[in-house]
């Protein structure tokens, strides 16, 4: 059933702009440059090939990992209401009710009207994996980020140092500058916007936020702000705690997409609150 999510649009256009990007790097700007097959080249088209085809695995593991279902059984905590903690129980520990589902929505969890269910730990719905991204698939969709970003820097690197070493007045005719401009322009404009999108989720995992927490958190920040309070993120732990949470403990399998070991059920999340608690 997860196979048919790559019957998408969306993922045909990811296909194309990896061969594209591959194709140039290899065959325009590293032939180029220094020769593919000299041993300079032969290092350079190893080394992208290897960031390339490990954005590919973690590209499969973002469509094919469910980010996350409420399962059937799921009902709130009673424990959970009985906070004295009256802030606390509202902004963490109040169990809402899914409209559409009608069912009860766990902590972080969220309805996506694409996927028509919801999702725990939802981030947002990417179309260009044609799935969601949460609590199952989030580790695996910031590799994929990471690592098509640090290709797409690779192969723009390469790409300026192809078109600087080139004599321009011997081979400068207007039809070989117009093939440069036309490989070099989606290199450069997707190294930009992959590396925006690598710090905003930098950010994200270094507060343990999801995108829609932290739409959520301006909101809450501005309402705080107007009656006098302030307004913390509750499942702020600290940076490291947040990180692992996201990659894990063991820093050795951080860049695995797979190794998620450390995730639990996606249903309950330490907070801020906890841990004031037990320091």
């Amino acid at each position: 059933m997860e196979w048919k999510r790559f019957l998408s649009i969306p993922i045909f256009a990811v296909f194309l702009l990896m061969g594209f990007v591959y194709y140039v790097t290899l065959f325009v700007s590293i032939e180029d440059w220094v020769g593919l097959r000299s041993s300079d080249g032969s290092f350079h088209a190893l080394v992208f090939s290897f960031l390339a085809f490990y954005s590919v695995f973690a590209f499969f593991v973002c469509v094919l990992t469910d980010p996350g279902r409420v399962p059937s059984s799921y009902v709130p905590d009673v424990e959970d209401r009985e906070l004295s903690d009256q802030e606390f129980r509202r902004n963490v520990t109040h169990q809402r009710k899914c409209e559409i589902c009608s069912t009860f929505k766990p902590q972080r969890c969220h309805h996506c009207r694409t996927c028509r269910r919801c999702v725990l730990r939802m981030d947002h719905h990417c179309q260009w994996i044609n799935n969601c991204v949460g609590y199952w698939n989030y580790k695996a969709f910031f590799i994929l980020v990471f690592f098509a970003t640090v290709a797409s820097i690779y192969s723009t690197v390469i790409f300026i140092a192809s078109v600087l070493q080139k004599d321009w007045e011997v081979w400068g005719q207007s039809h070989s500058k117009g093939l440069y401009v036309a490989c070099g322009v989606p290199v450069l404009g997707l190294s930009m916007t992959l590396g925006s999108l690598l710090c905003w989720h930098i950010y994200l995992m270094a507060n343990n936020m999801t995108t829609i927490e932290y739409y959520e958190g301006v909101r809450a920040q501005w309402l705080a702000r107007k009656s006098g309070q302030s307004y913390r993120h509750p499942f702020n732990l600290g940076v490291y705690r947040n990180v692992t949470s996201v990659l894990g403990p063991n820093v050795l399998k951080w860049l695995l997409p797979t190794a998620v070991s450390h995730l639990k059920d996606g249903i309950s999340f330490r907070v801020a609150h906890d841990m004031k608690q037990t320091t």
